[in-house]
């Protein structure tokens, strides 16, 4: 047997993912595994110094879109960029199985609607090699990745597989519906996905602007599909609603708990017509844990928000005929009519036409110029409105111009959510609340207007170093949130932690230098598909499985993530 650890990491801050305190130390890998910390170490068969470094444990992102990335990539980046080491896809009741062969191009129309994923990336990079769950987990199992996968059974998928149009156009299941989509269900977490996904929020349409087919979808039907999970013994549901009759609904999610008694996580969010709804949601979970109901609120770690630009998805402009003359054309021939001064005047002068996220965004008291670094607790006297004002000039004649800055690739920044105070002390209330996990990045979706799969990397840059207008957490504590606490929830007992014995995912980070880069726009998607993405700096090394798969910032060769089924 070699005695020589594979990796030795000399000289870390140790952050163990426990909470406690930091302390230096030399850890050492074998196998795959952490296998010892402290003491005499050999000499390794790769030695890295980490002298001025934090070590920390492969985080783990419970909130992920790449159901669709993992089929057609082995990299699973931006969030493999951010330190994760772990990525649960299948979430907010969309993916793409079970599907029948007929079905495919309304599964392909709802994830482009709900999690705006172009449908020319997706009839060109999905392979279809499935159509059962289980044949859709063996897709992913033949590839090898940077990070491991968890996969969840996403309820829409089921409904529209056992249910055809009637499952589309929201139509109540017949008894036996309901028994096949429990039993498809409970399958799937036999062959080892993690969880079951649904939505009940009017946001998720399809991108004709219908109602994703589980808005609505009738108690008894979650309730036959909970308890079928139950039987199984394995397992999480993830529910994301508007919680617009929060006791009926509270109600309706505590008996899916109480039949299945399987862990709930529920998405948090701070609505800007009901900003305090969030806190009763919570005092609702904090009643449910008393009563022995495992329920979690899932939080990010800043605002849900869009980018607007003249090279994405949407602009302030966006309604106007003489943007809809151009949008079609490559950027680079938008910004000559942008640049041009009779364009400019149509694009400020015409009339705004129908668009329903336009009308949802526009308020330039609300909508900020991204700067580099980007802010996201921009306070309101670096508004649209607040500048336009203090310059004698129009909101949108300032917008125009900051949107052509570095030949069109200016970028605004609209918080949606979280930001009904124009602050974050509220989101600070969420992560401070131990009945909340840390998700909702949205890491491979949304490609178009936003790229929160770095808000990973926010949990550490803003909240533990570089905040300024409000309290600040400890790192030890916020590493602990983003490691244990999921990994905890999850059951995923050999990861999370810096122990002997653990599985070796591990994290080397320039603290002081890490850095979320400003937005990029890239087309490196199949079909030529856009997304925009930021890149980070400060991660020097991250190592999956005892392997380094990012090194100063670049891929490696190695790709040792697997597909994880449950246990």
């Amino acid at each position: 047997m070699d005695p020589k650890p594979d990796i030795v990491i000399r000289n870390g801050q140790i952050v163990d993912g426990s909470g406690g305190k930091t302390f230096v130390s030399d850890l050492a890998i074998t196998d795959g595994l952490i296998s010892q910390i402290g003491g005499f170490i050999p000499r390794g068969k790769e030695e890295i110094d980490a002298l001025g470094r934090v070590v920390t444990p492969g985080f783990i992102d419970i909130h992920t879109h790449y159901d669709a990335q993992v089929t057609w990539a082995n990299r699973i980046d931006p969030s493999s960029w951010n330190g994760v080491t772990t990525a649960m896809i299948g979430n907010c009741g969309v993916g793409f199985a079970p599907c029948k062969p007929n079905q495919r191009n309304q599964l392909v129309e709802l994830m482009e609607g709900v999690e705006d994923i172009p449908e020319p990336v997706l009839t060109e990079g999905l392979p279809w090699t499935w159509e059962t769950f289980d044949e859709y987990l063996d897709t992913i199992d033949a590839k090898n990745y940077d990070l491991d996968i968890l996969t969840q059974v996403p309820h829409a998928a089921l409904r529209v597989y056992v249910m055809g149009d009637r499952g589309v156009n929201r139509d109540a299941a017949t008894s036996k519906d309901r028994e096949d989509m429990a039993q498809l269900a409970a399958n799937a977490i036999g062959s080892g996905a993690f969880g079951f996904s649904t939505s009940r929020t009017i946001n998720h349409r399809t991108v004709a602007g219908e109602y994703t087919p589980t808005l609505g979808a009738p108690e008894e039907e979650l309730i036959e599909i909970s308890r079928a999970l139950g039987k199984t013994g394995k397992g999480w549901l993830q529910v994301i609603s508007d919680f617009d009759n929060p006791q009926q609904e509270m109600l309706l999610l505590s008996k899916m708990v109480d039949v299945s008694g399987r862990p709930m996580t529920i998405t948090i969010l701070q609505r800007n017509d009901r900003p305090e709804l969030w806190r009763e949601t919570m005092k609702d979970i904090s009643r449910a844990h008393k009563d022995g109901k495992n329920i979690f609120g899932q939080v990010l770690t800043r605002p849900t928000g869009v980018m607007l630009s003249f090279e994405l998805s949407l602009n302030p402009f966006m309604a106007c005929d003489a943007w809809k003359s151009i949008e079609k054309l490559p950027h680079d021939q938008k910004v000559l009519h942008l640049n041009c001064p009779s364009f400019r005047k149509r694009m400020l002068t015409e009339p705004q036409g129908e668009h329903i996220m336009r009308s949802r965004i526009l308020n330039w008291a609300s909508i900020f110029p991204l700067n580099d670094p980007p802010d996201y607790e921009p306070p309101p006297e670096c508004s649209i409105a607040s500048q336009a004002s203090a310059k004698g000039v129009s909101p949108e004649e300032l917008a125009y111009d900051f949107l052509l800055k570095d030949k069109g690739k200016g970028i605004l920044y609209r918080p949606l959510s979280n930001y009904a105070y124009g602050n974050l002390e509220s989101v600070a209330d969420m992560l401070e609340s131990p009945g909340t996990i840390i998700g909702l990045g949205d890491g491979g979706a949304h490609v178009g207007i936003l790229s929160d799969a770095s808000a990973i990397t926010y949990m550490l840059t803003h909240w533990t170093r570089d905040r300024t207008r409000g309290r600040k957490f400890s790192l030890p504590w916020a590493i602990k949130r983003l490691t244990s606490d999921n990994a905890n929830v999850l059951g995923l007992n050999d990861r999370g932690l810096l122990r002997v014995g653990k599985k070796a995912d591990v994290n080397i980070i320039n603290y002081q230098e890490l850095r979320i880069n400003y937005p990029e726009v890239r087309y490196d998607l199949p079909a030529g598909g856009r997304r925009m993405v930021q890149t980070i700096d400060g991660y020097d090394a991250t190592i999956l499985s005892g392997k380094i798969v990012r090194y100063m910032g670049q891929s490696t060769l190695n790709l040792p993530g697997r597909l994880v089924r449950s246990t």
